[in-house]
């Protein structure tokens, strides 16, 4: 009885001891945290909703942000840098607490970017920067983009032959950016000849169009270097269309939507595709967020980076799971 008596005695003390201890230890950081994001006020303003890049990044932060009480507004300019800029005006106004941007170009919003840091609104520029530096920039390091495309195409002619470049628009980050790393690379392979570096706009109608003519120029092109998978759909075609496919390597980049991304690549459309997870973006890009209001950081403190991760995908591994994402995901 005496031993049953301990025993019990002993059980009860070993249960009780948590509930003691959990009344006695407060976490320190969590009512901070939540005060520090309820009801405060992100805005995303995207070159167009109808790109995959800006779908998946306004999906990643309204699942990260919305459940913390953040609220989520989009001002949709569709392209037009004119409606862009009219409506990163009508933020000032609004004063939201953040305000995630995606510059068309390195100058149109750059003193948009220091008036609204100026007074007070965080600015996180996401995949293309201004020249202007906000509290953060989230994106690819467009250097790095050029020279690992760069370096593919390099490989698959051998060393030498004729290549051409597609761009975007020249004056966007992804464009000025990707040519540093391209000729970085090129400044050390002399029997690689450039003959053809002309901009698309982003048009996968202009690519095809400039893409036809200098096949027709050069029949003997080794290689393409686009700068964006949805604009090179006309690339690709356009390779296609003159039986070119097994001589010419293209080779792109993109957000790694499947379709877009790792079905082109395996249809041979695209021999290379370098994936910036977009999923990856938004995640890292609400990770900033949250970063940014609940250390309480005021404009003007710090000024980061945070460079996507880039994943070359080719044949070998396009079918690899999780290697693109679907707009279903």
């Amino acid at each position: 009885m005496k031993n049953l008596m301990k025993s019990l005695l002993l059980g009860a003390t070993l249960l009780a001891a948590p509930h003691a201890m959990a009344k006695e230890i407060t976490e320190p950081f969590r009512e901070g945290y939540i005060a520090s994001l309820k009801g405060k006020t992100v805005a995303f303003l995207p070159g167009a909703m109808a790109m995959d890049l800006a779908i998946g990044w306004l999906g990643a932060l309204k699942s990260e942000l919305e459940p913390q009480g953040v609220n989520i507004i989009v001002r949709d300019p569709n392209f037009s840098v004119q409606a862009g800029a009219q409506a990163f005006t009508q933020l000032l106004a609004e004063k939201p607490d953040v305000i995630v941007v995606h510059n068309p170009d390195v100058t149109t919003y750059a003193k948009l970017i220091k008036q609204a840091e100026a007074q007070g609104i965080l600015i996180v520029q996401v995949n293309m920067s201004s020249l202007t530096p906000s509290t953060a920039y989230v994106g690819v390091d467009w250097v790095e983009m050029g020279a690992i495309q760069a370096q593919h195409v390099v490989d698959a002619c051998g060393g030498k032959g004729k290549i051409a470049i597609v761009q975007g628009d020249l004056t966007a980050a992804a464009s000025a950016y990707t040519m540093s790393g391209i000729n970085a690379v090129l400044a050390n392979n002399a029997g690689i000849e450039v003959v053809s570096n002309q901009s698309a706009g982003w048009q996968s109608d202009k690519a095809k169009s400039i893409t036809q003519t200098v096949l027709k120029q050069h029949p003997d092109l080794c290689g393409v270097i686009g700068f964006w998978d949805n604009m090179d759909t006309g690339t690709a075609a356009a390779v296609d269309e003159a039986g070119l496919r097994d001589q010419v390597y293209v080779a792109t980049s993109g957000g790694g939507e499947t379709r877009a991304a790792c079905d082109m690549v395996s249809s041979g459309a695209y021999d290379l595709n370098v994936v910036y997870n977009v999923p990856n973006q938004g995640a890292n890009l609400a990770s900033t967020i949250k970063y940014l209001l609940s250390a309480g950081i005021k404009p003007g403190q710090i000024s980061g980076q945070m460079y996507t991760t880039l994943t070359p995908v080719t044949s070998a591994n396009a079918g690899d799971e999780g290697v693109c994402w679907t707009m279903k995901q």
